[in-house]
């Protein structure tokens, strides 16, 4: 009876002590204290969202389902974990991936967050992206946009002028002022050390209480190191105002975190979505989406779009590029070329953005793959980047120059016409492994005059490579 007794009283003392034990871990953590602001809650989500307009409309996103549906879930899993005394109800978090190599992420004040493709590519499983997620998010919480412009004397940080500021990348450098330079014309928000070491130690908070291990969060940064091959120091080293240690205060905050024995390291979609995107046609560098953007010069620029167009004439001329290419073309088409790709249109369907009846041809760089695969990414690339097509038929095998080609239909309101457009993409593989392909365009109202042109363009493809 009486070891029982003591049995008992142990068992009773060893949970009251656990009990007790339990908040104390949780308040070994780090304490962070939102610094001072004094812009209103709307102010941050006002600005946000007039800067997600400039954002939406100079970036190139990346328009798949899967894959942006999969980053939003993260995401609101991630902000589901804010600490409530960060958690502000105005704040709309949203989730885009912008179609860039670069290794990098961003968050606009109230919200609106860009991931980097090249930031998911080069990710060794979920918790290293979600670690840089939770970072910006970290920004966004602690209001460290209007944070900032509230300590700066600058005239710029003006309230009227917060809104032309880009949330701070998880790069600086000269990556990070790329992306500052697209949308506020040469000004780009760099966070302070202090704010940087918050972002981190938050990020971690956050990381742990959805389920991951903070450490990738660190180890995002050796990822990031072991990428860059050509042997200097990443921006991040050597620009991005972060304190030297940065590696070591993460994982030292990680350690006064209550930490899942099984962690979310790698998930069955983070792997397919990953894939997806590796085999989409290779994305640009910020630096040549910044120079594409301030020259917004395409082959066509100097045409204009007219309501009458001509139809194809009947009379053909020959078209030639070295001496690999030769095809017919109606006389009645100009040509504009360009680096990899020729475009050809009868006067007012070509204009800034593109044509609205013509062919294009031209030449993507091949990847050691497949006929059938190059063609499905290069196909993939072209919805990318027309959001208004959809395919309208499968592949269909058919013949360029005798050989092996595919065919594909896609179809779409025009935001040029305004009317239904058919665009068909044929694709053979080079003998060098590149794809060639050649693209139709024209409005379905007038597909009839075109059909025979197109065909007889099609037959008269001669490729000596």
């Amino acid at each position: 009876m009486k070891k029982y007794t003591i049995t008992r009283n142990l068992t009773a003392a060893f949970l009251a002590w656990t009990i007790l034990m339990l908040p104390m871990a949780a308040a070994a953590q780090s304490r962070i204290k939102a610094p001072g602001n004094k812009y209103k809650i709307q102010d941050d989500v006002k600005l946000g969202r007039e800067a997600s307009v400039e954002v939406d409309k100079t970036f190139p996103m990346v328009n798949d389902a899967e894959a942006t549906r999969y980053v939003e879930n993260v995401g609101q899993k991630l902000v589901a974990s804010i600490p409530s005394q960060f958690r502000h109800s105005e704040f709309n978090y949203s989730f885009k991936i912008v179609n860039a190599s670069d290794i990098n992420a961003f968050a606009l004040p109230g919200g609106p967050m860009y991931v980097n493709r090249g930031m998911i590519e080069a990710a060794r499983n979920e918790g290293e992206m979600a670690g840089v997620m939770a970072h910006e998010i970290s920004h966004v919480a602690l209001r460290h946009g209007t944070s900032q412009a509230t300590k700066q004397s600058n005239p710029l940080a003006q309230l009227g002028a917060i809104g032309l500021i880009l949330g701070g990348a998880i790069l600086g450098g000269q990556t990070g002022a790329q992306l500052g330079q697209m949308v506020v014309a040469g000004y780009f928000l760099r966070y302070s050390r202090e704010y940087e070491t918050q972002a981190d130690t938050l990020g971690a908070q956050i990381l742990a209480d959805a389920g991951y291990d903070p450490q990738d969060l660190a180890n995002m940064f050796k990822t990031i190191q072991a990428e860059n091959k050509g042997g200097n120091p990443p921006e991040w080293l050597s620009s991005h105002p972060n304190p030297s240690n940065r590696y070591e205060n993460i994982n030292r905050e990680s350690r006064l975190l209550r930490v899942s024995q099984n962690p979310i390291k790698n998930t069955a979609q983070f792997e397919r979505v990953q894939s997806k995107l590796k085999r989409m046609p290779k994305a640009q560098t910020m630096k040549e989406i910044e120079s594409k953007a301030k020259s917004g010069q395409t082959p066509t620029m100097n045409g204009r779009y007219e309501n009458n167009v001509e139809r194809p004439a009947t009379r053909t001329r020959s078209y030639s590029a070295g001496n690999w290419i030769r095809l017919n073309v109606p006389d009645n088409w100009e040509q504009f070329p360009s680096e990899t790709s020729v475009w050809f249109a009868p006067r007012g369907a070509s204009g800034k953005d593109g044509i609205t009846h013509g062919s294009l041809i031209g030449v993507s760089r091949g990847q050691n793959q497949s006929l059938s695969a190059a063609t499905d990414d290069y196909v993939e690339g072209v919805l990318q980047s027309n959001t208004y097509l959809r395919k309208r038929t499968n592949y269909s095998q058919t013949t360029i120059n005798g050989r092996q080609a595919y065919a594909i239909v896609l179809a779409g309101r025009s935001p040029i016409t305004n009317k239904n457009e058919i665009a068909t993409v044929y694709t053979t593989m080079l003998r060098g492994g590149d794809l060639f392909y050649v693209i139709t365009v024209v409005p379905e109202s007038e597909e009839g005059n075109y059909y025979s042109a197109f065909r007889s363009m099609i037959r008269s493809i001669r490729l000596n490579d």
